[in-house]
């Protein structure tokens, strides 16, 4: 299961009796009273779950869940109604889901998703609504001879990507390394100089140089009188 899977996995399941649908986004009569013809016989619907709505990490997720089903629902022009058509999910719980008050389990999710034509990770995955900052001097450090790695960010989720940040001493060979199939490297000087060699080339670099270049190569990096402080952020494939 995937990490947003297991972020969703994580919410209430509680399902209570069948609940009254709410208003349907654009097919209200006089006043906002609800339309009232029926739904049709065929459909059934998921019943409403309870709400023990309550702060924390499920609340985040929530939320990034009300906003890509809304958003998505909108752009593929459908309304509650007839989004609640196709998935045999009442309106009700549907506007509920999408003002973030809502537990829903797996199954509803899975067939909103798929309704909408989104994977389940797409449906899921959450935003970052605020950076997130390392300040200098913190985040884990490793020795590996005589350079120094201060990790900074790591994968979290689909994207798969590793961010760090390197300081190597003056004449200094690093470890010869390789990512694997399909990665890309990226790396950015801060401070000072450093080569890029593989078998096939190498390539110089100064303060403020950037250089990107697949990482299933055997490279290394390596400094002369000056040393040099790196920025590396590599990027792997999915398969």
């Amino acid at each position: 299961m995937c990490p947003a899977q297991d972020a969703a996995a994580g919410l209430v399941r509680a399902v209570a009796s069948q609940g009254v649908d709410g208003p349907d986004e654009g097919r209200t009569g006089h006043h906002g009273v609800s339309d009232p013809r029926k739904e049709p016989d065929h459909v059934r619907h998921e019943k409403s779950p309870v709400l023990a709505v309550t702060p924390g990490p499920a609340a985040g997720v929530r939320g990034a869940i009300a906003g890509n089903l809304r958003r998505t629902r909108l752009a593929r022009g459908h309304s509650v109604r007839e989004l609640a058509e196709l998935t045999g999910v009442s309106k009700a719980l549907i506007s509920q889901i999408e003002r973030g008050v809502a537990n829903p389990t797996i199954e509803v999710l899975t067939r909103l998703a798929g309704a909408l034509e989104l994977t389940f990770a797409e449906l899921t995955r959450t935003h970052l609504l605020e950076p997130e900052v390392i300040r200098r001097g913190e985040g884990a450090t490793e020795v590996v001879g005589d350079t120094t790695v201060r990790s900074l960010f790591a994968a979290a989720d689909r994207r798969r990507f590793e961010l760090a940040e390197g300081d190597l001493p003056p004449m200094t060979r690093s470890a010869k390394s390789a990512h694997g199939r399909g990665s890309i490297e990226h790396a950015y000087v801060v401070a000072g100089e450093v080569s890029v060699e593989t078998d096939a080339w190498t390539v110089r670099l100064g303060e403020g140089d950037a250089v990107r270049f697949a990482a299933e190569l055997d490279h290394v990096y390596v400094t002369g009188g000056a040393g040099c402080r790196v920025l590396t952020l590599i990027s792997f494939s999915e398969d």
